[in-house]
This record gives structure tokens, sequence and C-alpha cells, in this order.
């Protein structure tokens, strides 16, 4: 069975940052926002937040592991992440688009974690039937779904494009 998508609109993504905005209850002391996926909902967070300390964290799960069969068992490599001292003693809001395994996103809040710092995980959707972690979920999201999104900013960019024409497509 394919995997059923949803292509999102602005519009769409404007709706899911303003049913976040209400969902938090302390202010945070930064931002770690978590590229690719987490650079325009983490701008736009930070922006209606007020935030003014936003950093970037970067992280991946080696192709060795994936050639193995192993992808899901990879140990993480953070290709980029803050310094300790930006984390420690600091509130700290961590930004993704979905949280599908919550590999990525589970990866940087325990490094955040470990620095001294106190993660709390954002996505704008939460898929619970694809998460690795039965006992762990966004701190904030602002949808469930069991699709795959398809954000507007990943529509027709690149060498990652989205074929919307494509058989079995949208």
């Amino acid at each position: 069975m394919p995997e059923r998508r949803e292509l999102l609109t602005w519009d769409d993504v404007d709706r899911l940052i303003i049913h976040l905005l209400p969902q938090f209850e302390t202010e945070f002391d930064a931002m770690v926002i978590i590229t690719r996926g987490g650079i325009i909902p983490g701008g736009m967070l930070c922006e209606a937040l007020g935030i003014k300390n936003v950093l970037t964290a970067a992280v991946d799960f080696p192709f060795e592991a994936e050639r193995q069969g192993a992808k899901l068992l990879a140990w993480p490599r953070f290709i980029q992440f803050p310094s300790d001292e930006q984390l420690r003693d600091r509130r700290v809001l961590v930004v993704d688009d979905v949280w599908g395994s919550g590999r990525t996103i589970t990866a940087v809040k325990n490094r955040v974690a470990a620095a001294g710092g106190r993660p709390y995980t954002c996505v704008l959707h939460f898929n619970p039937y694809r998460s690795l972690f039965t006992e762990a979920e966004p701190d904030f999201y602002a949808a469930i779904t069991d699709a795959y999104i398809i954000y507007p900013w990943e529509v027709d960019r690149g060498a990652d494009k989205v074929l919307l024409d494509e058989p079995g497509g949208l």
C-alpha cells in the first residue's frame, strides 16, 4: 500500500504555527533549529516568540549502517552543534519540521541535556505511527499525522524536489 502524502500550503504552515503558540507556557533562553527541516518553522517561531539566541544543529546517520541494514540503529554523527557554553543552564527549544522516527530530534535533545541545558522539543507534525520511541513524544506539536508531509518549501526545489506529477504521487 503506497504511503499517503499530504501537500501543505504556506497558509497551512501559518495555521500550524498559530496553533503552537498558545502551547508555550515558558519562555526560552535559546532555540536550536535542526537543519534542514527545522529552519523555516524555527525561524517563524523564534520571530513569534522573540527568541534572539538562535542556534543550529546538523545531524547525520551514517550511510555505512544503512548499507548493513541497520540504519535505524546507527549512532548519530553531529556535523554541526552549539558549544556546551551556549546551552548550559538554559531553557532550549529544539525545533524540527516533523517527528517521524524521532531519532534526529531525540539525539539533539539528549545532546542539549548532556551539555547542561533544559531541552524542550517542538515540531509541526508528530507521526506516532512511525516513532521508534514508544514512551516519548514531542513536548509541543501542532498536528498528529500518519501521512508523509510535503511542506511548501520542499516543492519543486533543486535536487530534492518533490515530483507532484509522478505516477502514484499526489
